[in-house]
């Protein structure tokens, strides 16, 4: 790994640790970790050298050493890290058992009117594609995400030739189930996908986003000496000044 990557990602916070495990505010545009040989620099190459006992920990530490659970390369947001092979398993066994509260926020198009919703629809991969579904495919598995609305905007384009007005809407997702792609699919299939996700929404970029606005917001669970950790991760900078925009 190229060690001159590592001064680009200067904006890994730690947010969090005890001696079981340590929370990152993981910005947008960085892989959890590598897909193949050669791929950019990764959070897992951030945390081999900052924290060197994840080298052991993990179902395939050599490939993603310290990872429970993941979030996709342009989400921002919080991530948790096992310390200790027993505390991984302690956190895997939570994600499975849906025993960890997730909140995440997203800007999608449209006005969304209803101010609470539960998108109860299986998820399945997309024959040929990376891109999951709602639709029919392969590896169905059922997907539940709650989500309510936040804010409501109408945000007046100052860069288009004829007046062009676009209803936005705020809100805050808790996706109860973990399919790869969760919120993202759900919300546009309700006819609200999530502003720059080229892969499930519109192409037009008038807030001159360069990834999709979705930040994983923080995470609530039992921590294994029985007290109640409640994890919150900064709104990430882009995201901030995306809103101001909106809002301005």
């Amino acid at each position: 790994m190229d060690s001159n990557k590592e001064m680009e990602r200067k904006d890994i916070i730690v947010i969090y640790e005890d001696k079981n495990l340590v929370a990152i505010n993981k910005p947008a545009h960085l892989l959890v970790h590598p897909y193949a040989e050669g791929n950019d620099y990764a959070l897992t190459d951030w945390l081999l050298k900052h924290y060197p006992e994840v080298k052991k920990v993990g179902d395939d530490p050599k490939q993603r050493p310290g990872i429970v659970h993941r979030l996709d390369k342009n989400t921002s947001g919080v991530i948790l890290v096992p310390r200790t092979q027993e505390y991984f398993a302690y956190l895997k066994n939570l994600f499975q058992t849906r025993g960890i509260k997730k909140a995440y926020l997203a800007l999608v198009w449209g006005k969304i009117q209803e101010k609470k919703g539960i998108i109860d629809k299986p998820i399945s991969l997309k024959g040929g594609t990376t891109k999951r579904t709602v639709h029919e495919g392969k590896m169905t598995k059922e997907a539940l995400t709650e989500y309510e609305v936040v804010e409501r905007f109408e945000f007046d384009d100052p860069a288009a030739e004829k007046r062009k007005i676009y209803e936005l809407t705020l809100v805050r997702a808790w996706p109860k189930t973990g399919r790869t792609h969760q919120i993202r699919v759900h919300l546009a299939s309700i006819g609200h996908a999530i502003v720059g996700d080229t892969m499930y929404g519109a192409k037009m970029n008038p807030l001159g986003i360069d990834r999709h606005f979705l930040h994983a917001e923080s995470l609530e669970f039992v921590a294994s000496q029985g007290h109640k950790l409640v994890i919150e991760a900064e709104l990430a900078t882009d995201l901030q000044k995306v809103l101001k925009k909106v809002r301005g």
